[in-house]
């Protein structure tokens, strides 16, 4: 699977550490920066994400931050794209299963990197259940506000 991964400063070891793995376990890895420790605003990242998944550069993406609050919010600007901030497996697979998200977003600060692992495996095995909630799914797009 192709995934691009993003994060700012705080998260930065995180998605060093979860890049290597997710290539170990066989898939496609962007690496959307940043590339040093030096203090970055997250929605330059958050955005960047975002636009790859949404062109279909990549199929899935991986978003940290501190929290993983910011940089889950910069990418869920885009339209096209549901990034869910997830803790735990189950969440990772709901999001998925329920709404079809194409980004996770972890926070670094609060999530260990066995734990991001757990997440990620359960967000990229479970697919999309579609059916009822694919109309709810429509909706997240294309509100009527």
């Amino acid at each position: 699977m192709r995934i691009a991964i993003a994060s700012d400063h705080a998260a930065i070891d995180l998605k060093a550490e979860l890049r290597d793995w997710l290539i170990e376990q066989g898939h496609e890895v962007a690496d959307l920066g940043p590339d040093t420790t030096d203090s970055v605003d997250y929605p330059d990242f958050g955005y960047k994400l975002a636009s790859v998944v949404a062109d279909g550069t990549a199929e899935r993406g991986v978003a940290l931050c501190g929290s993983g609050i910011g940089i889950s919010i910069s990418v869920n600007r885009n339209p096209a794209v549901r990034c869910a901030l997830v803790s735990e497996p189950l969440s990772a697979s709901l999001a998925r299963e329920h709404n079809d998200a194409n980004c996770i977003a972890m926070g670094a600060r609060l999530t260990g990197s066995d734990m991001a692992k757990a997440c990620l495996t359960a967000f990229l095995e479970t697919e999309f259940a579609g059916g009822r909630h694919q109309r709810r799914v429509d909706k997240l797009s294309n509100p009527e506000i």
